[in-house]
């Protein structure tokens, strides 16, 4: 069920102390007049799946075979960014120089070999009740990932059954810049047809949390990797909880 506090149109279950806190400085930030949430945009990686050691594992190796010295670190601190744009910011740094075409298909190419070759990653422990909680309170459900990863995305239909429209997906596929630029929520906005005011997104990295906060959306952070709770702050998260599973536990539908 549908409530209003002071200026904040939400689920009653979201209305907690915790939450309607969060988004009352959102609004002070922002310049808007009032909150009414329509939609929840989810990244991917680190959000829904427990995929970021894989991807800081895949990586490293790619590295050393190119010559990148890649720390798991750089891959959760780059997190969001397309493919190209990642390796570019690692051949800029390791290089002098960015990557060639060739040179990123190549080393894409093998790093997606790599990362296949880790296991599947498991469900993000606590997505599946916060998805939930979505759903029951008749949110639109979006995915907006800085993955080009079609291992992974398709797995969203199989590992979430009845969440996702593809519609419904945005990912580095459909962007020319990645996170941080604000595109990618830009159109995730677009797809679900709601106004920033209107959407709130899950994030876990601070790339994509200044990706959000650029498209003046208020972002949910869940620390779900290495790096610490001020580097995703500092990135400008509305809120920060230490897991899906204790944002799940704060937002119970």
């Amino acid at each position: 069920m549908t409530h209003t506090y002071n200026n904040i149109t939400a689920p009653e279950s979201f209305l907690s102390e915790k939450f309607s806190e969060a988004v009352f400085a959102y609004l002070e930030q922002s310049g808007f007049e009032r909150f009414e949430l329509k939609a929840v945009l989810f990244d991917m990686d680190g959000v829904l799946f427990d995929s970021m050691p894989n991807h800081a594992k895949s990586w490293a190796e790619v590295g050393q075979l190119f010559r990148l010295g890649v720390t798991p670190e750089d891959v959760y601190l780059n997190e969001g960014r397309t493919g190209a744009s990642t390796i570019n910011s690692f051949a800029r740094r390791d290089w002098g120089r960015e990557a060639t075409t060739e040179e990123i298909e190549e080393i894409y190419a093998e790093k997606c070999r790599l990362f296949n070759e880790c296991g599947m990653a498991q469900n993000m422990p606590g997505a599946e009740r916060v998805l939930n909680a979505v759903r029951n309170a008749d949110l639109q459900i979006l995915v907006v990932t800085g993955s080009g990863q079609a291992s992974l995305l398709e797995r969203l239909q199989t590992h979430y059954p009845g969440f996702f429209n593809p519609e419904h997906i945005v990912s580095s596929k459909d962007c020319r810049h990645g996170k941080p630029h604000p595109d990618p929520y830009l159109l995730g906005l677009e797809k679900a047809g709601v106004q920033p005011w209107e959407a709130l997104v899950v994030e876990n990295a601070p790339l994509g949390v200044q990706a959000a906060r650029a498209a003046q959306i208020c972002t949910i952070a869940v620390n779900t990797g290495p790096l610490s709770n001020e580097t995703i702050r500092d990135a400008g998260a509305n809120i920060l909880f230490p897991s899906m599973t204790a944002l799940a536990d704060e937002w119970r539908g």
